[in-house]
């Protein structure tokens, strides 16, 4: 698929089609599926946390983690958790985590 650019004040710059997420065009094709399923558990956890009316240190314990681990979260920092991680706190959430193939 050619990447569609836009001329803007400042430049050429690259507009993501609707419907594509931007991690397939900052990484090759696995490691973007990979991001894109983690992104989707963090915002998850990240709305389950904002919805619970708990405290840092309540989620913590209900996700069985750290309360630095549950600022990680509300921060949205991706890196600093795996994808098995995300499954197994969304899990601890309530949340249902499945997974669906598409071919």
């Amino acid at each position: 698929m050619k990447k569609k650019r836009v001329a803007s004040g400042h430049g050429l710059r690259h507009v993501t089609p609707a419907g594509r997420s931007v991690f397939h065009n900052l990484f090759e094709a696995e490691e973007a599926v990979e991001l894109e399923i983690r992104s989707i558990l963090l915002g998850g956890l990240e709305q389950w946390f904002a919805g619970s009316g708990m405290t840092q240190t309540e989620a913590a314990r209900v996700l069985g983690v750290t309360q630095a681990r549950v600022s990680d979260i509300k921060r949205g920092k991706i890196s600093a958790f795996s994808l098995d991680l995300l499954v197994r706190l969304a899990a601890r959430a309530g949340l249902r985590p499945k997974v669906k193939l598409v071919a």
